[in-house]
């Protein structure tokens, strides 16, 4: 008979960061999906993204129309986007701070980062797609992703978030550039 394996709620926490650079955060935030204290089941995986879809539909039922795919931020927002592409039935890409030679390129700043230059690849105008990201605080990212996005005709339609620290300002920049954010949980982070 299959064992039955229990999904613990999800949960996140933010940590101080030992060794860290002069342009790096001195905290991060860690969840239950990164696997860094506890082993994840798949079971996890599924409900996370099964959640972050239900809430994306119940969130912006009438912002969404069709989605071409969602595009996930590398390193941790890697996981996210897996698993909501899986609950959504929904192709993906991921934006990785690798400078190519491929097309439709569209750079963009992480600003917090040690390497700031993301780049996502085959973007075109008229293309839809849903940002995905592990866990958001200041939105700046997503904020340059998105206008950057847009510069080149594409269409982001909203951003979706494991976790996002409500003191930082992330949402209401992300709201004053008309992108909806969705977010599994939420955090106070340090102010």
């Amino acid at each position: 008979m299959p064992e039955t394996v229990a999904v613990q709620p999800f949960s996140a926490r933010i940590v101080k960061r030992l060794s860290v650079g002069a342009a790096s955060r001195r905290e991060r935030v860690i969840h239950s999906l990164d696997g860094l204290e506890d082993p994840v089941h798949p079971e996890s995986l599924a409900t996370i993204g099964a959640d972050l879809w239900q809430r994306l539909q119940e969130q912006v039922p009438d912002g969404l129309g069709a989605v071409d795919y969602l595009l996930g931020l590398d390193a941790g927002g890697i996981l996210p986007t897996v698993s909501l592409s899986a609950a959504a039935h929904l192709p993906y890409k991921i934006a990785w701070k690798l400078h190519l030679p491929l097309d439709g390129a569209v750079r963009f700043s992480e600003p917090h980062a040690m390497r700031t230059d993301v780049f996502a690849y085959g973007i075109t105008p008229g293309q839809r797609m849903v940002l995905v990201d592990d866990e958001i605080t200041t939105g700046r990212t997503l904020a340059d992703l998105t206008c950057r996005l847009r510069e080149v005709g594409a269409v982001p339609l909203a951003a979706v978030c494991l976790v996002e620290d409500t003191t930082r300002g992330a949402r209401d920049l992300l709201t004053g550039l008309g992108l909806p954010l969705v977010a599994l949980t939420t955090i106070e982070g340090p102010a």
